[in-house]
């Protein structure tokens, strides 16, 4: 009898000990992103670390609930984005949106590499003065050399966003081979590179 209250003792003790890291985490937070196809953006983003998850999606205009086909149409005033939740205490939002923009050409004002329209139109959606003021600052230390002048990425206030359908979520795990071709036809790289270099 002694020995199974000693046993289940120490099992609760092991029980607290292993949800303490989870316990320890503090709440998450989340950040909005526009770049042009969202696979491309879902995948630069859910890569980071500190990124907890990556929602392709749309927002940004009028209809709701909308679908891929109607934002494609260019008459919903939607763009592709993503919805990013992450762990302020691995990363913050001052280092997102750093990493953000490595992910985009900030001097494209009607899209993203092949892509054009306002359904991929870059921009930062924020939902608090103090995003407000780290997206804009972030903005100006970029705004400089080559870059000087030519950035053109709005800053937006956020509104609702609506998932993208289920096959869009993850495309560049379920499709692979797809995406590939994809991202390499649309010579995104190697637009990226020449912009940022290898940074």
């Amino acid at each position: 009898m002694r020995r199974n209250l000693i046993l289940s003792i120490l099992l609760s003790l092991f029980a607290v000990g292993m949800a303490a890291p989870a316990m320890a985490r503090g709440p998450l937070q989340v950040a909005i992103f526009a770049g042009g196809c969202f696979w491309t953006m879902e995948h630069g983003l859910e890569t980071i670390p500190g990124v907890v998850d990556a929602v392709s999606g749309y927002t940004g205009g009028r209809e709701p609930h909308p679908t891929y086909d109607e934002v494609s149409s260019e008459r919903t005033g939607h763009v592709e984005a993503v919805r990013v939740t992450f762990d302020p205490s691995k990363i913050t939002y001052a280092q997102l949106v750093d990493r953000y923009w490595r992910l985009i050409d900030p001097t494209d004002g009607d899209g993203q590499a092949c892509d054009h329209g306002p359904s991929y139109h870059a921009a930062i959606f924020v939902s608090s003065p103090e995003q407000r003021r780290i997206a804009e600052a972030s903005r100006a230390a970029i705004d400089i050399g080559k870059l000087r002048g030519r950035i053109v990425t709005p800053i937006r206030d956020a509104t609702v966003f609506w998932a993208a359908e289920d096959y869009h979520q993850h495309f560049t795990q379920k499709e692979p081979m797809r995406y590939q071709a994809y991202r390499i036809g649309c010579g995104r790289d190697a637009l990226l590179q020449q912009i940022w270099g290898g940074h």
